[in-house]
């Protein structure tokens, strides 16, 4: 299983296997990592599963489209050119040992 290695807010590292298929915003919930709010459930429709990407996995991931875009405008934390929302990004064999640093707030 893919693992995910999460930089939360307070600098803490957690790392955690997600199922290919599954997001990084549900692997984020389902482990109980801090820094992710989810409030939509996934539905990008909210924005509080932000998160920076590393630069390393970024040319790994399609590209956002045009309503997750829309939602990164509203982001609490700011918005970098490695934002995405965790909902959004579908966990592959590719993507085994993403790198994701969660922002200071999500609301």
């Amino acid at each position: 299983m893919p693992r995910i290695i999460f930089f939360q807010p307070d600098g803490q590292r957690r790392e955690v296997e997600a199922p290919v298929g599954s997001s990084v915003m549900l692997a984020a919930v389902q482990n109980n990592v801090r820094g992710i709010d989810a409030d939509c459930g996934g539905c990008c429709s909210c924005a509080t599963c932000h998160c920076y990407v590393d630069a390393a996995f970024l040319e790994r991931l399609p590209a956002p489209e045009d309503m997750e875009l829309e939602m990164l405008g509203g982001t609490a934390a700011e918005r970098r050119p490695n934002s995405r929302l965790g909902c959004q990004i579908a966990m592959t064999a590719e993507l085994d040992g993403l790198v994701v640093r969660l922002p200071d707030r999500q609301v």
